[in-house]
C-alpha cells in the first residue's frame, strides 16, 4: 500500500479553503492512502470557534471529502472537530478516514492535552476507546498528537492485530524533540510501522514544524518531511516487513495478553 504524508499548511477557521487544498494535494499525486494532519479541517489554533466550525458525520465538508476520495478513487484520513453520534452538545477531536465508496471509519482522542499552550479540555470531550481502521486490506490503529505519548495505545493496537499506527498531530516546535523520540520507539517496541503527520505552519502564536515522518517495524527511517514548509513524501507498506520483523524481535509475542485487555480501556472511560 502506498501511504501518502501530507503536510499542508492549515488557513485557520477556513474550511473551504483546507477543503480546496486537499483536493489539490489528492489531485496531484498517486496513493492508495493520504494522510492529514490534526484538525486539517479546521486548523488547531480556531479556540472557541471549534463550536461553530463542528461537524457531523452527514456535514457538508465532509460529504466534500467523500467526494474527493471517489473521484482519485484513494483513502482519505484527516482531523477534524466533530460533534459525538449519540450525544448531543458534545464535541470531540477526531480522526476520520473516507473510501472512495464513501464509507467513513472514526476516532475520537482519548488523550487531551491541557497543559502548557493547550487548552483542549475546554472544548472536546475524550473519546470513549480506541479504533482501528481497516483501509485497503490493511489494518491502521489511529491516535492523535498527545495520545502517542502513551505506550498502551499503540501496544494495544498492536496486539489486536493493526499492521500500523497513525498518529495525526499539532505539534508545536517547542515539542519536536520528545515526538522525534517516542515515534520511533513506537514502532521499536509493537514491530509495527509508525507513521506520523504533523501540521505545519503558523497558527496564532504557535508556530508548527511540520517534520512528519515514518519507521519501519524495525525502527528504520522510512522517509521525513522537511521542517516549516509544504511537504508531500510518499510510502510504501508491505506486511512481509512485519513478518520479518516480529520473528527477529518478537516483542509482541513476550508481552502479557492480559496487561493490554479491554478492561483497561472501562476504566479510562470512567475516569
Amino acid at each position: 500500500m502506498r501511504i501518502a504524508l501530507a503536510q499542508v499548511p492549515c488557513h485557520l477557521g477556513e474550511k473551504e479553503r483546507n477543503l480546496e487544498s486537499m483536493e489539490r494535494i489528492v489531485g496531484d499525486n498517486e496513493a492508495d492512502l493520504f494522510v492529514f494532519a490534526e484538525t486539517f479541517l479546521t486548523g488547531y489554533m480556531v479556540r472557541d470557534r471549534f463550536f461553530n466550525l463542528a461537524e457531523t458525520s452527514d456535514g457538508e465538508s465532509i460529504t466534500r471529502v467523500e467526494s474527493i476520495a471517489e473521484e482519485n478513487d484513494c483513502h482519505i484520513l484527516f482531523g477534524a472537530p466533530m460533534w459525538d453520534e449519540h450525544i448531543p452538545g458534545i464535541l470531540r477531536n477526531s480522526a476520520l478516514s473516507v473510501s472512495p465508496k464513501g464509507e467513513m471509519q472514526r476516532y475520537d482522542k482519548l488523550f487531551l492535552a491541557n497543559f502548557g499552550p493547550f487548552e483542549e479540555k475546554i472544548y472536546f470531550e475524550q473519546g470513549a476507546s480506541p479504533n482501528i481502521f481497516e483501509i485497503g486490506g490493511m489494518k491502521f490503529g489511529v491516535c492523535i498528537c498527545y495520545d502517542l505519548f502513551f505506550p498502551e495505545l499503540a501496544k494495544h493496537y498492536a496486539m489486536t492485530g493493526a499492521d500500523a499506527l497513525i498518529c495525526i498531530s499539532a505539534a508545536p516546535n517547542t515539542s519536536r524533540s520528545l515526538f522525534e523520540r517516542i515515534i520511533p520507539a513506537r514502532a521499536i517496541e509493537d514491530t509495527i510501522f509508525s507513521i506520523y503527520v504533523n501540521q505545519v505552519g503558523t497558527q496564532l502564536n504557535q508556530i508548527f514544524h511540520g517534520g512528519s515522518q515514518a519507521f519501519s517495524p524495525r525502527g528504520t527511517e522510512m522517509t521525513r518531511c522537511d521542517y516549516f514548509t509544504e511537504d508531500l513524501k510518499v510510502i510504501e507498506i508491505d506486511r512481509k516487513e512485519l513478518e520479518i520483523a516480529r520473528k527477529l524481535r518478537p516483542t509482541l509475542r513476550n508481552t502479557q495478553a492480559s496487561s493490554w485487555c479491554s478492561d483497561y480501556w472501562t476504566w479510562l472511560g470512567a475516569e
